[in-house]
């Protein structure tokens, strides 16, 4: 019956992110806000409600570990991919300053606003047990994040990835996910150190060794690998498996240091030699799995790990304050830095909407958030509420900024008339 009952959850999950994927898409959005909102109908929010006895034989308790184990692996095969994708986009190195501008404003102003905001949530949604300053830092470390493969997709859907805007974003996305990356797992080694900071500097040690191991040692032993065994960049086989092995050794080592294994999966990706064939081969070989089969099956998760009490007793207004500072945060500190930039002020608002992106990238900051205990059920709604709610905004906001975004020849011939005068 076992393996009955997941082969059923496995359908259902499956049917429900396509079809919701597919109606979505008519609206404009990516496929991933489909995958996220599927997910949340099928936990106690939705299925839950309308047929509870249903909900309830469907995904048993005992049926969820396995879930678990796929949902697991399914994340570390896509944050493998990630890590690789990390890399300023084609000719947008020269804007490393300008990105790192954006960027740094873009994560640094949402993480200042989400520790002001943290006193308020503190007393009532923090579990029993978790310190003020775990719980503060986790909260600012989630709205800060920025979903760098929602805003590839959005822009490349509207034909904006060569702009001027559109390439500064990614960039900045890239640096915005490095930093957001490395804060979370300094939150991580903190809330798991239980405020005793010998483990805390033992699992920073570790990870930084990790790291220096992986840019140190593998990635050249890998970049003579594919070059004898992947002469044009594809690697086949014995080759593909190495790739594999070493993202899943990596993602268990980061999982013995009390991080989770997302952390190992990206490091061993970012560490893998720059080469566009072999990003082409790992995406078609490996991201289509995690993506149309794995994945799916974390957003069923995370919307069973969703609680009905979440709205309740005034938590709506707690709900607004967290849109609020996500939002303002985001959506100002891309502006400012686009601004500072040199940019206009279209397109820093345009580029602030981009950044305001959170996808999934936000589902895994949560989830780890929620393994590791700093948050319950009732904050991890409110956040996954967040990210779907900052994720459909996006492309309607850069849109209307975009359309009112003065053409090439418009622009010139302003200046012209400026300097004529």
């Amino acid at each position: 019956m076992g393996a009955a009952l997941l082969l059923v959850q496995l359908v259902v999950i499956l049917l429900t992110a396509r079809a919701l994927a597919w109606v979505l898409r008519w609206f404009g959005q990516p496929p991933v806000i489909g995958e996220m909102i599927a997910g949340l109908a099928l936990g106690p929010l939705v299925f839950g409600a309308i047929a509870p006895d249903t909900q309830a034989a469907l995904f048993t308790k005992a049926s969820l570990p396995a879930l678990q184990s796929l949902s697991t692996l399914g994340l570390v095969l896509f944050m493998f991919v990630v890590g690789a994708e990390l890399r300023m986009p084609g000719g947008a190195r020269r804007q490393l300053g300008h990105a790192t501008r954006v960027g740094v404003l873009a994560v640094a102003l949402p993480m200042l606003l989400g520790v002001a905001a943290a006193p308020a949530l503190y007393p009532r949604f923090a579990p029993e047990g978790v310190a003020f300053w775990p719980f503060a830092l986790f909260l600012a470390t989630a709205v800060a994040i920025t979903a760098l493969p929602v805003m590839a997709r959005i822009l490349k859907e509207r034909q904006l990835t060569q702009s001027e805007p559109g390439r500064l974003a990614l960039a900045s996305a890239a640096v915005a996910d490095a930093l957001a990356w490395v804060a979370l797992a300094m939150v991580v080694a903190l809330i798991s150190a239980h405020g005793n900071w010998v483990p805390f500097w033992q699992t920073l040690g570790g990870m930084l060794g990790l790291a220096a191991l992986c840019f140190g040692l593998f990635r050249p032993l890998l970049t003579r690998m594919l070059a004898r065994h992947a002469a044009d960049g594809r690697p086949h086989g014995g080759t593909l498996v190495v790739l594999l092995v070493g993202a899943l050794a990596c993602a268990a080592a980061t999982e013995w240091l009390n991080l989770h294994a997302v952390f190992g999966a990206f490091l061993f990706g970012a560490c893998l030699p720059r080469d566009d064939r072999l990003l082409a081969t790992l995406t078609e070989r490996i991201e289509h799995v995690a993506v149309l089969l794995l994945l799916p099956v974390f957003f069923a998760l995370a919307g069973l790990n969703t609680s009905r009490d979440a709205f309740a007793g005034g938590a709506g207004l707690a709900l607004l304050l967290i849109l609020l500072v996500a939002i303002a945060g985001k959506v100002l500190g891309g502006m400012a830095g686009a601004r500072w930039a040199g940019q206009s002020w279209r397109d820093s608002f345009a580029i602030g909407s981009l950044m305001n992106a959170r996808g999934l990238m936000e589902l895994i900051v949560i989830r780890v958030g929620l393994d590791a205990g700093v948050i319950g059920q009732e904050m991890f709604t409110m956040l996954l509420v967040m990210a779907i709610v900052t994720t459909v905004m996006t492309t309607p906001m850069l849109m209307w900024f975009m359309k009112r975004r003065p053409t090439e020849a418009q622009a010139t011939r302003r200046q012209e008339r400026i300097a004529g005068s």
